[in-house]
């Protein structure tokens, strides 16, 4: 009888315990311009796992992800480092069709932001080219590219994702981002729409858009939607990253463990 339940109340922590990294800017609607600052914020991982975080930036629908560029690679479990600030690259067409996604050697779990705009310098933009995912989700997209391929870097080694430099015409490699109005995870999450933001879920784009510039640097940690704080779920358009998915699953699993528990101690 103590060994159940030493096993079981062992599975309900191990369970719980787990929590990777959630993004939380930029949030949905978020607009950045061109050789202005990209800024980037998140929740670090609490198991001390995640030490070799990558950010990626993406394009695509939440099914065929385009990789066009690794922004950088740092400890995903250092709670004095929560923000990214880098020059936003060229890219077109300039539309609410790119967002970022977070990943790890030490896991096979992903997360994403919500999908955000990259306007030219003077803040012009297009709407996304497509307003509908392929399994039939309201949530804009569309496949951009970096004006300069050659300016990219490489997707860390075992991404699933393709990379490299496609036209708004490519498709690639498949891979979720939603969005309603945070991050999203790799259990089932995707980038999401605008409106809306974390990995799985509907979204719509945004009706208000909120500029950031260079001035914009250090952001609150909140999970994909614009200040807003850590797990939410959405779609990927200009949407949010869903870190629910895997959150959900997770604390799912925690329920029946500790069902499990209440059963054994019964007996």
């Amino acid at each position: 009888m103590l060994s159940v339940f030493a096993v079981t109340a062992l599975l309900a922590s191990s369970l719980v315990a787990r929590a990777d990294p959630t993004p939380s800017e930029p949030g949905p609607g978020s607009v950045f311009n061109e050789g202005s600052t990209c800024h980037i914020a998140w929740s670090p991982d609490t198991t001390g796992s995640w030490k070799q975080m990558s950010i990626e930036l993406m394009t695509g629908d939440n099914w065929n992800m385009v990789h066009l560029t690794t922004v950088t690679t740092l400890d995903g479990t250092d709670t004095a480092t929560t923000t990214y600030d880098f020059p936003c690259p060229s890219v077109t067409p300039n539309a609410p069709i790119y967002f970022y996604q977070f990943s790890d050697p030490s896991s096979s779990d992903k997360t994403w932001t919500t999908r955000f705009t990259i306007a030219d310098a003077s803040g012009n933009q297009v709407p996304a080219p497509n307003t509908t995912q392929p399994d039939g989700q309201s949530i804009g997209w569309g496949v951009g590219a970096l004006t300069d391929p050659s300016s990219g870097t490489p997707a860390p080694s075992g991404s699933s994702t393709a990379s490299g430099s496609t036209s708004s015409s490519g498709t690639v490699s498949s891979g979720p981002p939603s969005g309603s109005s945070a991050a999203s995870s790799s259990s089932g999450a995707t980038p999401a729409g605008t409106a809306t933001g974390t990995g799985v879920g509907s979204s719509s784009t945004p009706s208000k858009v909120t500029t950031k510039s260079a001035s914009t640097a250090a952001a609150s940690v909140t999970p994909n939607g614009s200040s807003n704080t850590t797990t939410t779920a959405g779609a990927a358009d200009s949407g949010a990253a869903m870190v629910g998915g895997a959150a959900g699953v997770k604390m799912a699993a925690a329920s029946l463990a500790v069902t499990a528990l209440v059963f054994v101690v019964g007996l």
